[in-house]
């Protein structure tokens, strides 16, 4: 029935590119009215944030791995996967470069040194997240850098309603039409510059920088004009990351033991690019558990740094 839904979606969306802009989305417009009526509105401004997973939820680092080889890496994604995408797992160490997603925008890209660890997805918006994550499996005519423009339409709350008509065609084919109901119930409205400026100025600076970029790419996404290289500079911060409040000192050769059994770790090389690799003992519970990247992310010990969504595309392809 997902999936259903989201087919439904995206045919009445390609059919509708034929004519006027209301008619291209005109029945993406009365089913998310039908269901915003069914949706509560939240408190914009202090309600949850639509990705909330932090250092504090990566409760699974294992120092004890630290040093260890377990030798020549099988492909992952050679594994067999599930209607989700998921990776279900043999005993054996495997590895692959994944495609990965920018969820903090106003912090530093990945390097330094700074290790990730694995850490659930959480947040307002997790289904929504998971969602796009596992559903892109089905259409590897979607680029990576659409995928990462909803993800941050995601982070910084902006109006689904008001994207451009190719991204709204692509999440479409991603979401439900009452999950695309509950972002456009959390969006928050434009600010001016004084009004961002009121907001932001008692904050703390790392605070400040993260609500000030996604006002920007709030903006960005939903006005046009605006190239992806343009909302990337807003998004990821340039030049040497300060530590974060709050950071806790992760090596970068970092094991996480998963709640399923397995082990997993995470190596960014940039925001978009991440090998992760995963390590099944022989005999052990987790042989026949999946891992879903979907449902994870990998998190920086640098709070000042990225947290970065997975998925289960190879990145490159």
């Amino acid at each position: 029935m997902h999936r259903k839904l989201i087919g439904i979606a995206g045919v009445a969306l390609a059919l509708g590119l034929a004519g006027t802009a209301h008619a291209q989305f005109g029945n993406l417009g009365r089913a998310l009215g039908e269901v915003t009526r069914a949706v509560p509105m939240p408190d914009f401004l202090s309600g949850p944030q639509p990705v909330s997973t932090s250092i504090r939820d990566a409760e699974w680092a294992d120092p004890s791995r630290d040093g260890f080889r377990p030798g020549q890496a099988e492909p992952l994604d050679g594994l067999p996967q599930n209607e989700d995408g998921a990776f279900v797992l043999a005993a054996g160490y495997y590895a692959m470069q994944a495609q990965s997603y920018c969820l903090h925008a106003g912090t530093h890209g990945p390097g330094g040194g700074d290790g990730y660890l694995y850490a659930p997805v959480k947040g307002s918006a997790r289904d929504a997240v998971i969602a796009i994550l596992q559903n892109v499996n089905d259409h590897p005519e979607i680029a990576q850098r659409d995928v990462q423009l909803l993800l941050w339409a995601i982070v910084a709350r902006a109006k689904f309603e008001d994207l451009d008509n190719r991204l709204k065609l692509v999440a479409s084919q991603l979401l439900t039409p009452r999950q695309l109901a509950t972002l456009n119930r959390n969006a928050l409205s434009m600010l001016t510059s004084g009004e961002l400026s009121r907001i932001t100025g008692p904050l703390p600076a790392p605070l400040r920088a993260v609500v000030e970029a996604e006002s920007r790419l709030r903006g960005m996404l939903t006005s046009g004009g605006s190239s992806f290289a343009e909302m990337e500079r807003v998004a990821v911060l340039a030049g040497m990351a300060p530590t974060g409040p709050g950071s806790i000192g992760v090596p970068a050769a970092r094991w996480s033991e998963h709640p399923d059994g397995y082990w997993v770790r995470y190596t960014p090389s940039g925001y978009s690019n991440t090998k992760v690799e995963i390590y099944v003992e022989p005999g052990s519970a987790a042989v026949g558990k999946v891992y879903d990247p979907a449902t994870a992310i990998a998190v920086p010990g640098n709070t000042a740094r990225q947290r970065l969504a997975q998925s289960a595309r190879v990145y490159g392809r």
